[in-house]
């Protein structure tokens, strides 16, 4: 997880959090074509600054789902600069639909953990 780490001074984000960039970027990108820079600044904002996922790490996702053809690049002149600008195509709406209903199973299995079980005594291996 190099270039993501919390809001907070020189800590880096849990290794739980490994695939959540990937799916933030596409989520976003969904709701709109961005380039590169603009898409990690709405990462910032989206999350309320809790995580921040430098460029370092953003780049290359986006360069993989490009490859992938979950994501299409095309240079645009974007407030007078010459920019990638990243839209999500039909098979990264497919990706992005997989990875939400993951993260959501992913979720709900930890949150069961930590709430307990039905009967509300932890649950136990």
């Amino acid at each position: 997880l190099r270039g993501i780490v919390l809001a907070m001074p020189k800590q880096t984000n849990p290794d739980f959090l490994n695939g959540v960039p990937e799916l933030v970027v596409l989520r976003l990108l969904s709701r709109r074509p961005m380039h590169g820079y603009e898409l990690v600044r709405a990462m910032e904002v989206a999350n309320g600054h809790t995580l921040r996922f430098g460029e370092g790490c953003i780049y290359p996702i986006l360069h993989r789902l490009e490859a992938d053809r979950d994501l299409e690049g095309r240079r645009e002149i974007v407030g007078g600069r010459s920019r990638i600008v990243y839209r999500v195509t039909a098979s990264g709406r497919k990706r992005l639909r997989g990875r939400v209903a993951a993260w959501r199973d992913v979720v709900a299995a930890v949150n069961h953990v930590l709430t307990g079980a039905d009967n509300g005594k932890p649950a136990v291996a």
